[in-house]
């Protein structure tokens, strides 16, 4: 008889491990409470005849996204096209603008001539960020991370060196350039990792590889036919999925999982996968059975929060490109205002994403799909008029970009989304848009562990632990949570 196997979340860690488990053998269902699978990468339309992304917009690390469709025997071509954006993106400072080429012969010519000597330098960082990024993506992320023996082979004991895991980012990118914005475009990869780049090992200039180099990429009809395609797949396996099905309760015996409470029903399960946030799943467990409590959660470093705006605009924006990032005011005061102060910023950095000029189908002909996003602390107050108030601030700055007047009045379906949201909709400690920070002190065995100590058949998977935030690391991780699990499957 199969093994029953739960998986609690349909996010990406949730639809690759439902894949894994279920390419293995298991019997498994995923329970996800909203109506549609994706997590913060849902997608909804408007019946103005808009279709958004609601959160993930930037496609990054193809080859890694490319490796989960391949254990299936399959691509990403077989489900949906792949755009190579150029450029990829567009990045404005108070003394111009930076546009990023597809091409990186261009983009080291683009660094030459706004440093003598850069495009040297940028040959330099990327060949060391594609070492980091061959050994870090392939073999340092793929590890469950249960003790720090696991680090131990000669490969990466070898490498341990040249991954530059205690040096941190800023001063790694300083050493290669001194104009302000290339440094800040380097920088620019980490914010999303949950705090300041001095803060973050250099490890992560991998980003830079994955993202520079490997170029930005964007999937016809929206990120969510990624989503579509991986459920495409577990399906396949054999995975069931059940939607509108909430998980409000587990059930322990003998420290092991006797059934899960569902829609008000119990169900038995031989091993239970939690894809949803790592800190609310532990609330279902009476408090003997947690492997955190509170105090340990307060103290964590979490990444960002978010305020978004999703925009149909009934005119197209001109001198507007897929992705632009507006960074005119320093980005050390932002950061100050997300992990240190913990407030609302006085002249906040943001990003636009604008798909409808790279695909017809998000929006009505001669209309434009935009979506806003700026960086926010967690746990602060969200209020609709707060929320209004930086609408206003951002549609004015890109106003001045890209001249235009009045897009305020162009506006003809608008809805927002902020740190509350993240707390109704995903149970997301404190609102967090992007899991736990990937700063040293919460990397690899020290994030929380992928199985529970007390609890045998419970384990943990998702942005809140190994291998860290991001569509490519969530993937991974639900590989590696399907790994341990089978194992533990094959001892039952």
């Amino acid at each position: 008889m199969k093994k029953k196997v739960a998986v609690i979340g349909a996010g990406f860690s949730g639809l690759s491990a439902a894949a894994y488990l279920a390419q293995a053998g298991c019997d498994v269902h995923v329970y996800e409470k909203h109506t549609v699978p994706g997590g913060r990468a849902r997608q909804f339309d408007t019946v103005e005849g808009f279709k958004f992304d609601m959160g993930p917009s930037w496609y990054w690390m193809p080859d890694i996204i490319e490796s989960f469709f391949l254990d299936f025997d399959c691509s990403t071509a077989d489900f949906f096209e792949l755009v190579s954006l150029n450029p990829q993106f567009e990045m404005i400072f108070s003394s111009g603008q930076i546009s990023v080429p597809e091409s990186y012969p261009e983009l080291k010519q683009l660094f030459e001539q706004i440093e003598p000597g850069a495009g040297e330098q940028l040959d330099k960082f990327m060949e060391a960020a594609k070492f980091k990024y061959e050994v870090g993506m392939r073999d340092f992320v793929n590890k469950p991370c249960h003790n720090w023996s696991e680090f131990l082979s000669p490969k990466i004991a070898l490498s341990a060196f040249k991954l530059d895991l205690l040096s941190n980012f800023r001063s790694y990118v300083a050493k290669y350039f001194k104009d302000q914005r290339l440094r800040t475009l380097m920088e620019f990869p980490v914010i999303f990792l949950g705090a300041s780049p001095k803060d973050i090992p250099a490890l992560y200039s991998l980003m830079n590889y994955g993202g520079y180099a490997l170029g930005t990429h964007y999937p016809k009809g929206g990120f969510f036919q990624l989503v579509l395609a991986m459920q495409q797949v577990a399906e396949k396996q054999g995975a069931t999925f059940h939607f509108d099905h909430n998980v409000a309760g587990m059930k322990v015996k003998n420290n092991t999982i006797s059934s899960l409470e569902i829609n008000g029903v119990y169900h038995d399960y031989d091993v239970v996968v939690a894809s949803a946030d790592y800190h609310h799943i532990e609330t279902l467990l009476d408090k003997e059975f947690r492997n955190y409590h509170e105090d340990y959660w307060k103290t964590r470093t979490f990444a960002p929060s978010s305020l978004i705006y999703y925009l149909g605009m009934k005119s197209p924006i001109p001198n507007l490109t897929h992705h632009t990032l507006f960074f005119e005011h320093p980005l050390d005061d932002h950061i100050e205002c997300i992990y240190g102060e913990k407030k609302w910023p006085q002249n906040p950095l943001f990003y636009a994403c604008c798909p409808s000029k790279t695909d017809p189908n998000v929006a009505p002909a001669n209309t434009e799909n935009l979506f806003l996003l700026m960086p926010l602390a967690t746990a602060i107050s969200d209020d609709e008029e707060t929320r209004e108030k930086y609408l206003i601030h951002m549609l004015k700055r890109l106003e001045k970009h890209t001249g235009s007047n009045m897009l305020y009045e162009q506006i003809v379906y608008k809805r927002s989304y902020c740190v509350s949201d993240f707390v109704s909709d995903y149970n997301a400690y404190g609102g967090n848009a992007y899991g736990l920070a990937n700063t040293l002190k919460q990397t690899a065995v020290l994030k929380p562990k992928i199985r529970n100590k007390k609890v045998k058949n419970l384990f943990y998977t998702g942005q809140l632990t190994v291998p860290g935030p991001g569509v490519p690391p969530s993937i991974i991780s639900g590989k590696i949570v399907a790994k341990e699990a089978i194992e533990l499957l094959r001892k039952l």
